[in-house]
């Protein structure tokens, strides 16, 4: 199988939104592996000179190139093509790494926004340091704390029937999931709704709590190493599901949290039933006995929930 790389640029980004019709700016093969850059930063809020962190040429030349839309402030590079993905079927994304692109990353509080939106009246941004080598970020009151990166956004396109829609509401193509369990050595299952699927990736985190509940995390640019494996074998998907090393996981997202509560774990005892053959009352009782229900964040206009279950619990009935 081959390996690509898509470097952030100008001509490969797309900034605030997802559309069926974005062209893609690689075509890759079932199986391949595909190393993807992205950048994160505000207009008009990146570091000063002098500051001791450094603005990558990309993200510079994409704010004074780039035009956002839709009011989404994530910059999103991509999107990868995966030749004979056929909407309807599943894209397996393989997350084999990921890496900081940046040495900061920034947090933003705002009005009238995140968990608590009457409660601070002033927008506050800053910069936080991040150190590679020891792997955490230096918070402005003395705090080192760990980095544990992954993307905020990985998505297919969304389907042709709903034009350019923008960035920040997760849907069933995935997209803004900030789902922190989807770090490197999980596998994210994305259904296809447009042919060649259109795989593009962004918002990266340093670190997140589930939740988010100031409405950003420490925001920076992250690389990421991809396989893309389009599964025809699967059954057909409505939302996203993932699999870390030790877990699997089912996903909703809606403004509501009792309905995401009732979708995913509607989709998590689908799935205990598949592979353990068991009831789907079997399969409830063990929901409440060993799955865990987790916000994933409450702060995108469609909130998330994800319920995760031991793999090893998953034993095909005597």
């Amino acid at each position: 199988m081959a390996t690509h790389r898509l470097e952030a640029s100008p001509e490969t980004v797309h900034w605030g939104y997802f559309d069926a019709k974005l062209a893609p700016q690689l075509t890759v093969d079932s199986g391949d592996t595909v190393t993807i850059s992205t950048v994160s930063g505000t207009l008009g809020w990146l570091p000063k000179p002098g500051s001791g962190l450094t603005v990558p040429p990309a993200l510079q030349a994409i704010h004074n190139k780039v035009q956002a839309k839709l009011g989404g402030p994530h910059i999103l590079t991509g999107p990868v093509a995966v030749r004979g993905a056929k909407a309807g079927q599943v894209l397996e994304v393989r997350i084999k790494a990921v890496e900081l692109f940046q040495d900061w990353g920034y947090n933003t509080i705002r009005p009238l926004a995140g968990a608590l939106p009457d409660d601070f009246k002033t927008m506050r941004q800053i910069h936080i340091p991040l150190d590679k080598a020891r792997m955490i970020g230096k918070l402005p009151w003395g705090l080192d704390l760990d980095l544990k990166p992954f993307f905020g956004i990985m998505a297919v396109a969304p389907p042709a029937a709903w034009g350019m829609v923008n960035s920040p509401p997760p849907r069933k193509n995935g997209g803004n999931m900030d789902n922190k369990e989807l770090v490197a050595g999980t596998t994210l299952y994305l259904p296809i709704h447009t042919d060649g699927a259109l795989f593009s990736c962004g918002d990266g985190h340093g670190v997140q709590g589930d939740g988010e509940v100031c409405v950003t995390a420490i925001e920076t640019g992250l690389t990421g190493t991809f396989e893309l494996i389009v599964r025809d074998d699967m059954s057909p998907l409505e939302w996203p599901m993932a699999e870390t090393p030790t877990h699997v996981m089912t996903m909703a997202f809606d403004p509501d949290l009792d309905d995401c509560v009732v979708i995913a774990l509607r989709d998590m005892i689908k799935l205990i039933s598949a592979r353990a053959g068991i009831s789907r009352e079997d399969a409830y009782t063990l929901c409440s006995l060993a799955a865990d229900l987790r916000v994933t964040q409450v702060v995108n206009g469609a909130k998330g929930i994800h319920v995760m279950l031991e793999k090893k619990l998953l034993q095909k009935a005597r």
